[in-house]
């Protein structure tokens, strides 16, 4: 199996920018994987246009009726807080985001036979809307409804002007298909994500903090498993001491200069 990670702690963590020479590593690591899984957070998306949640311009800090909103008791309890949720649904800037080439470049290596499966912890479905199809969402789909007491998906709705929609079938109020606060990852998801990165040989850690568990772990298990870890950022995380290489740049460039490279 290709295993060709730094084995001293001063080699671990290395930082290179996207013309640094030593982005050549990460790139013949690429090459040579014959697996490789990829772990996004909201850091690729907001060339998009879409804010993270806790930043100056974040969702919740302009919106704090939307973060109130998030949580399932708040939900069922408060009927402005559910108002305020699907008013966000409906003005979310997900609506209207199209990819950018962070999440192309990724379309790109799945093409080429190199990425095993992509792992997100976004709800904005950029990565679908690019093309790629092997993917774990570890925290749901703010573009899939269900019903809040059965949890099960619902396709089509109807509800007065104002109103939340309901489901046909109990009657629950209607609700996005994402994980609040208080809730469980799906189990499904997070297994499917750990099996996956303990079977990898290269893990790219996309834009993400790496301070949300279980997704924060995923690292972790890949390079106990053996695989290399390279950290995608333009900030330093919680993974950027631990990781076997960091590179540092937004993943919009990043990403498809090591794409291009390949070729």
């Amino acid at each position: 199996m290709f295993r060709t990670r730094p084995t001293t702690r001063r080699e671990a963590g290395r930082v290179a920018t996207v013309a640094d020479p030593q982005r050549e590593e990460v790139r013949r690591w690429i090459d040579e994987a014959r697996r490789i899984v990829v772990l996004t957070g909201a850091g690729i998306s907001t060339d998009s246009g879409i804010p993270d949640f806790r930043g100056p311009q974040g969702v919740w800090t302009r919106n704090p009726a939307a973060e109130k909103a998030a949580n399932l008791q708040t939900f069922l309890s408060d009927p402005e807080a559910r108002r305020a949720s699907w008013r966000y649904r409906l003005e979310a800037p997900t609506r209207s985001a199209k990819p950018n080439a962070g999440h192309r470049a990724l379309v790109v290596l799945q093409r080429r036979g190199k990425l095993d499966t992509l792992i997100t912890q976004n709800v904005d479905g950029l990565h679908q809307r690019a093309g790629s199809r092997k993917l774990v969402e570890l925290h749901g789909n703010i573009g899939r409804v269900k019903c809040s007491r059965e949890d099960t998906l619902v396709e089509r709705w109807e509800a007065p002007a104002g109103e939340v929609p309901r489901c046909a079938h109990c009657g629950a109020p209607l609700r996005p298909d994402v994980v609040w606060f208080e809730e469980m990852l799906p189990e499904h998801a997070v297994a499917a994500a750990e099996d996956a990165v303990r079977r990898c040989d290269v893990l790219l850690v996309v834009g993400t903090s790496a301070e949300v568990y279980p997704a924060a772990a995923l690292p972790v298990h890949a390079q106990r498993s053996g695989a290399i870890v390279v950290e995608i950022n333009p900030n330093t995380t919680a993974l950027s001491a631990a990781a076997d290489h960091v590179l540092r740049g937004a993943a919009g460039v990043v990403l498809p200069a090591l794409v291009a490279a390949l070729d």
